[in-house]
C-alpha cells in the first residue's frame, strides 16, 4: 500500500501533524499507526475496581490516540520557556507563534478558555519574592487546564475530525521498522513495516512516537546511522500534600514552575506537573514497568483534598554516556524490584531519617494517600546518594515558598522518570540524515509536554506540504 505521509504515532504531535496536513492539503492521503487503541476504547480498570492495576498490555494510560495526553492532567504551556527545545530549533518568536496556533485549535475542539498565572500580579510577585529569598527561580508560564476528564473529551473531538476528513488509523499496530532506501551515498525514506509482518509505503514519515516510543526510536537511529546527542535523564519522586498546604500556590499560578540548584552538588531539581485537587496514578511501560505520574480533574465531583507533583532533579551526563532512558528504566525496576511491580511510596519524615515506611506510622497521617495500591517503602534502597540529597535539599527550600512542604507527613512516591531519549540531529524542518525521514515530539528529545508536541506537528505539517510541492509526491 502507497501513501503520501505515514505518521508512527498518534500522540499530540502526530495528530497536529495529522491535523495540519489535511487542513493544508486536504487531497493528501494519510496513514497514521498507532500501537494502542482509539480514544473511546482507552479504559483504564483502575478507575473502577479499586485502583489496582491489572497489567492491560498496551497500558491505555500511555498508548492510543493522543498519546499520554488523553489521561493526563492536561495543563498547556503557553510560553516557549517550557516543554522543550522548540525555541532552539525554530527562535523563540517562530516557536511562540506555534504555540499559540496550537493553542487556538484546542480551544476549536473544546479547551477552556481560562488561562491560569496572566492575572495575579499582585501574588505572582508575592511568590516570586518567596522564591529569591529561598534561591529558587520562578519561570513563569501561562497555563490552560485542560483536565483528565475534558482533555479525553476534546481529544476525542479530535480524533472524530480526522477520521471525518479522511485520514487512515490504523489502531492496536506497532511499527517494527522503518525501510529505506540506500544507493551507497544516500538514504531515502520508503516506508515502514509493521508487527504484523505488513509493509507500508510513503515517501514521507513522520516518527511522532511520544515517550513510550522513545526506546524503539533510539534503536531504529542506531540501526540506520541517524545522530542523535545524549538527553537529559530527569528522575524523582511525586509530592503529594494537603490542599491546604499548596492553596496560595494553586490559587494564583496553578501550576508554581519552580527551579533550584542543590547547595551541595550544584545539581537542578525542578517541580513539574502540579495537580491540585488531584490524585497520584501508576502508568505502566514495556515489560510491566510501574513509573509513578499524577492526574487532576477540571470536574469538582471528581476532585480530591490533595495536590500532587513532581521533584525531578536533571542529569546530563557526558561521553561515552548515550542511554538516558536505560538509566532511568534501570532506577525504575530497582523500585519495582522492592514492591511487587507497583508504587513505593514514603513520608518525608521516615525519608529524611532514613527508615522504611509502615502501614502503621502512615495511618497517623491527616494525608490520606491517593494511590491505594502503593507500598510503604525506603526510597533510599532505591536512589543513588547524590538523588536523595538534591530531593531533600529541594523540599527544605519549597518550604520556604510554601510552608507545610517539610512536614514528615509529606508523601513520596517513587520512581517518577521521564524517558527522554537522545536527542535526534534534525533541520529546520525537522528532517533526520535519512531523506524523507522527520522526527518530532517527545521521542525524538525536542519537545516536553503536550504543548510543544503539538506545535511541533504543526511546524513538521508545514515542512512536508513545502517539500511535496516542491518536488512532488515522488522523489
Amino acid at each position: 500500500m502507497k501513501t503520501d505521509v505515514i505518521i508512527i504515532g498518534a500522540g499530540p504531535g502526530g495528530a497536529f501533524a495529522a491535523y495540519e496536513l489535511k487542513e493544508k492539503s486536504p487531497d493528501l492521503n494519510i496513514l497514521v499507526i498507532e500501537k494502542g487503541r482509539s480514544i473511546e476504547k482507552r479504559i483504564c480498570p483502575k478507575r473502577t475496581n479499586g485502583g489496582k492495576c491489572v497489567g492491560c498490555k498496551p497500558c491505555s494510560i500511555t498508548t492510543g490516540f493522543s498519546g499520554a495526553g488523553a489521561f493526563s492532567d492536561g495543563k498547556l504551556s503557553l510560553s516557549p520557556d517550557v516543554g522543550g527545545t522548540l525555541p532552539d530549533i525554530l527562535g523563540y518568536d517562530k516557536a511562540s507563534e506555534l504555540i499559540k496556533e496550537s493553542d487556538s485549535i484546542y480551544l476549536k475542539f473544546g479547551a477552556d478558555e481560562k488561562v491560569w498565572g496572566i492575572d495575579k500580579e499582585k501574588e505572582i510577585r508575592e511568590i516570586r519574592t518567596k522564591a529569591i529569598q529561598a534561591n529558587l527561580k520562578l519561570v513563569e508560564c501561562p497555563i490552560r487546564h485542560l483536565g483528565t476528564e475534558k482533555g479525553y473529551i476534546i481529544y476525542a473531538a479530535l480524533q472524530k475530525h480526522l477520521l471525518d476528513v479522511g485520514v487512515q488509523i490504523m489502531f492496536n499496530t506497532s511499527v517494527a521498522d522503518i525501510l529505506i532506501d540506500s544507493d551507497g551515498e544516500s538514504q531515502r525514506v520508503k516506508g515502514v513495516k509493521t508487527d504484523k509482518g505488513e509493509c507500508f509505503y510513503a515517501d514521507r514519515v513522520i516518527a511522532a512516537v511520544g515517550r513510550e516510543g522513545a526506546d524503539w526510536l533510539n534503536g531504529q537511529c542506531e540501526k540506520l546511522g541517524i545522530d542523535s546527542m545524549p538527553g537529559t535523564v530527569d528522575i524523582g519522586v511525586r509530592v503529594e500534600v494537603r490542599d491546604e498546604i499548596m492553596q496560595f500556590l494553586n490559587d494564583n499560578l496553578y501550576e508554581a514552575k519552580l527551579v533550584y540548584h542543590t547547595p551541595t552538588f550544584d545539581d537542578k531539581v525542578r517541580t513539574f506537573c502540579t495537580n491540585p485537587h488531584g490524585e497520584v496514578a501508576s502508568e505502566y511501560y514495556e515489560n510491566n514497568l510501574a513509573v509513578v505520574n499524577g492526574h487532576a480533574y477540571a470536574g469538582h465531583q471528581y476532585r480530591t483534598h490533595n495536590t500532587n507533583f513532581a521533584l525531578l532533579v536533571s542529569k546530563n551526563f557526558t561521553k561515552p554516556f548515550r542511554t538516558p532512558i536505560e538509566y532511568g528504566r534501570k532506577i525504575a525496576e530497582l523500585s519495582n524490584m522492592l514492591c511487587g511491580n507497583k508504587i513505593i511510596v514514603q513520608t518525608f519524615g521516615d525519608f529524611k531519617r532514613g527508615r522504611r515506611s509502615t502501614e502503621e506510622r502512615m495511618c497517623r497521617n491527616n494525608l490520606i494517600p491517593t494511590l491505594k495500591d502503593a507500598v510503604p517503602g525506603d526510597l533510599s534502597l532505591v536512589f543513588p546518594h547524590r538523588i536523595m540529597v538534591d530531593l531533600e535539599e529541594m523540599i527544605y527550600a519549597l518550604d520556604k515558598v510554601t510552608p507545610g512542604i517539610a512536614s514528615d507527613e509529606t508523601l513520596l512516591y517513587g520512581v517518577e522518570v521521564k524517558f527522554y531519549s537522545n536527542r535526534l540531529v534534525v533541520s529546520k524542518e525537522f528532517q533526520t540524515s535519512i531523506s524523507g525521514l522527520y522526527a518530532i515530539g517527545d521521542g525524538a528529545g525536542i519537545t516536553r509536554g503536550l504543548q510543544q508536541a503539538s506545535a511541533n506537528g504543526l511546524c513538521v505539517a508545514r515542512a512536508i506540504i513545502d517539500d511535496i510541492k516542491e518536488h512532488g509526491s515522488e522523489n
